[in-house]
């Protein structure tokens, strides 16, 4: 009853507070919108103010799965190898936590096993939960029954405890079956992999001929020893015998001829067998030796050239020089048409109170320390050249006059073909010599030149070099008097060259400064004559892909470039110094290079700048030292100089010195010797405009 009182007033209390409120006129909820209008936001002092546009910009920021901080240099030793290598894969991920335990999977069989006792378990707890709920519900409903019938409770007492012991006997009996288990969705399952990344493994192997071996046996005993001595003494009083009956001259004779035989045969012997092998191990030392020099040949350009306006550089290489030809000048280059890095040399001097002997070496880019072929003249060797479809005949002119065609194939120190006296030897030296097509009978023929204003014909009949003056030089506009008539003067050539297609025409130079354009079929007229120079001309030179287009280079400071059919030459450039020998690039028809006494090597290429050099460079030391010849090679990068100190130095041309048309998109590159003909018309175009101008 009391607490039925306190519910009543509790709830009277409640109306009695409602009621209140409504006389009052207020509700509940009026409250929180007061609250509401009151709420304001505050701004830090140092808040960006931004726009409406700065607000609504987004910034991106890309996730990845690379590890910051993972090292980007990681170094393994590479016991394959023998040296440390930089790995390539580095792992990325990064274990924020890790914690050992002892959990188990629940596919497992571990798992199942302890997943099915956990069951059983829990089976039978609820099964005899279950029991005991029931026994305790019966004796609730028989209690108030008690005070009925004491005598029938007590006898059911023992019969109810029977029941529940077989109840609960036959809940553990019974199995327990296990619940369903929940099938992965199929429609939204997904599998993940990684796989490692793997070095490749790479074995090398190389099998070499094993070397030849040879069984050998033998006994030795008194008895052979004892022989052995005994005919020794037999050989020994053999000779003696023969010696008291000779003569003493004979004797001399006999001497001498077992020194050259025994010397003969230890050469065969000892250096023929292992000469080509000895040739390989030079090599290969020298190219251990200079191995930076060789890097840079094949691989080294010139990056500072992409910063240079249109100007190159030339790299020194290798220096060729031998002690046999120290005080030698080098008066003749000629790189072998057919074995690209192998390079003639003739040795000589220019000064007529300084001639001497002279030598003729072959060296090759493989072995810069010593000559592939050397042969020592009498007299200096004044020009040379290479045939062309027998690259080991090189003719060489002399400064005596002389003429000689040296075999590299026979190993002789003297040439195997040379002209007498009695056979057109020139009266002055021979200062140029060219090999020109075999003769209708399949004869070997070359040219020279020379200061008796002859030019020769040489035809090698079977063992004979045969002559034929074709044209006598004549120092046009001077003659002498003489009391019974007058003589002429005769032209001094210094330098030839022929047509590249034209067979018959050639131009000679002279020392008087003059260019002849000559025919083989006139030998008593010129077919032009040209003023080029005001002193001697050192070289003269055909274009090797314009017809019309031909260069000298003179001792007054300039080199030229003429069109044959024109008397006036198209450039003239001033090198402020003697100029030596020029040289056409094989590469195109607007580059060249000369070179001047001074110690310079000068560089044009007439497309960039035709006006003046892309590169003036000096290459050896001004003091008492000139350069006298330049050479390009017909396939590399690459030029020779030779000085006055009988030095040869290799120089590789920049990237500049050597540009190529650019490709356009779209368009293939036109390459050829169509194109660069037009290239240089181009430029020839625009010089004769300027001439017929007015």
């Amino acid at each position: 009853m009391p607490s039925k009182q306190i519910r009543k007033q509790s709830v009277s209390v409640t109306r009695g507070a409602r009621k209140r409120d409504e006389d009052s006129g207020t509700e509940v909820g009026e409250g929180t919108d007061e609250w509401a209008q009151s709420k304001a936001t505050v701004r830090p002092p140092d808040q960006l103010e931004l726009t409406d546009a700065e607000l609504k910009e987004e910034f991106t920021r890309i996730l990845t799965a690379n590890n910051p901080h993972a090292p980007q240099n990681i170094v393994r030793y590479s016991f394959k190898e023998g040296t440390y290598k930089l790995i390539g894969f580095v792992n990325q991920m990064a274990v924020h936590f890790s914690q050992v335990g002892n959990l188990i999977p629940k596919d497992s069989d571990e798992g199942r096993r302890q997943h099915y006792r956990d069951e059983l378990v829990a089976g039978s707890q609820e099964s005899v939960k279950v029991v005991t709920s029931d026994t305790e519900n019966l004796e609730e409903e028989e209690e108030p029954k008690e005070g009925e019938a004491e005598a029938g409770s007590q006898t059911d007492v023992p019969a109810a405890a029977e029941i529940t012991e077989k109840v609960i006997e036959e809940e553990l009996m019974t199995p327990v079956q296990p619940k369903e288990r929940k099938l992965t969705n199929q429609f939204n399952f997904s599998e993940r992999a990684s796989q490692t990344f793997n070095n490749p493994l790479r074995d090398r192997e190389c099998q070499m001929e094993p070397p030849p071996r040879t069984n050998f046996s033998a006994t030795a005993n008194q008895w052979e020893i004892y022989d052995a001595y005994v005919d020794e003494l037999e050989k020994q009083e053999k000779t003696k015998e023969k010696e008291k009956t000779k003569t003493p001259v004979a004797k001399k004779a006999e001497k001498m001829a077992m020194r050259k035989l025994t010397s003969m045969e230890s050469q065969s012997d000892d250096i023929t067998k292992v000469t080509q092998a000895a040739k390989i191990v030079e090599r290969m030392v020298n190219q251990n030796t200079y191995d930076d020099v060789a890097q840079d040949f094949k691989y080294y350009e010139d990056p500072a050239d992409e910063y240079r306006d249109q100007e190159g550089t030339l790299l020194p290489l290798w220096k060729f020089q031998n002690d046999k030809a120290k005080r030698l000048s080098v008066t003749a280059l000629c790189w072998n048409p057919k074995y690209k890095d192998l390079f003639a040399v003739g040795h000589g001097s220019y000064d007529f109170m300084k001639q001497g002997r002279g030598m003729l070496l072959l060296y090759s880019l493989k072995n810069p320390s010593f000559p592939e072929y050397m042969f020592s003249s009498d007299s200096g060797i004044m020009c040379l050249d290479i045939h062309v479809d027998h690259p080991y005949l090189v003719v060489v002119g002399y400064y005596d006059g002389n003429v000689a065609i040296y075999n590299l194939k026979k190993p002789h120190s003297q040439p195997c073909f040379r002209n007498t006296s009695k056979s057109g030897k020139h009266t002055d030296p021979v200062w140029q010599v060219k090999w020109q097509k075999d003769d209708m009978d399949h004869n070997l023929n070359f040219f020279s030149v020379s200061s008796d204003g002859r030019i020769v014909s040489w035809t090698l009949v079977k063992s004979e070099l045969v002559h034929i003056d074709v044209i006598k030089l004549k120092f046009e506009g001077s003659t002498t008097e003489i009391t019974e008539g007058q003589l002429d003067t005769v032209g001094c050539g210094t330098a030839f060259d022929f047509h590249k297609e034209i067979d018959y025409m050639f131009l000679v130079g002279t020392e008087e400064g003059k260019i002849y354009k000559c025919s083989k079929s006139y030998s008593s007229q010129f077919l032009d004559t040209y003023d080029a120079h005001n002193m001697a001309v050192d070289a003269v030179l055909w274009n090797p892909y314009h017809t019309k287009v031909f260069m000298s280079c003179s001792s007054d400071w300039t080199v030229k470039i003429w069109d044959h059919t024109i008397k006036t030459p198209m450039f003239i450039y001033d090198l402020n110094s003697a100029v030596g020998d020029v040289a056409w690039a094989p590469y195109s028809s607007t580059v060249f290079a000369a070179v001047t006494t001074d110690g310079k090597a000068h560089v044009f290429d007439l497309a960039v700048n035709k006006y003046e050099a892309i590169c003036n460079q000096p290459v050896v030391p001004k003091k008492k030292n000139k350069i006298t010849h330049v050479q390009f090679n017909p396939i590399h990068p690459i030029i020779i100089v030779g000085d006055e100190r009988g030095h040869i130095i290799c120089l590789k041309l920049s990237p500049n010195l050597r540009k190529m048309p650019k490709e356009k998109k779209g368009q293939e590159v036109q390459k050829g010797p169509a194109v660069e003909i037009a290239k240089l018309d181009k430029l020839l175009n625009l010089v004769r405009e300027v001439k017929t101008k007015p």
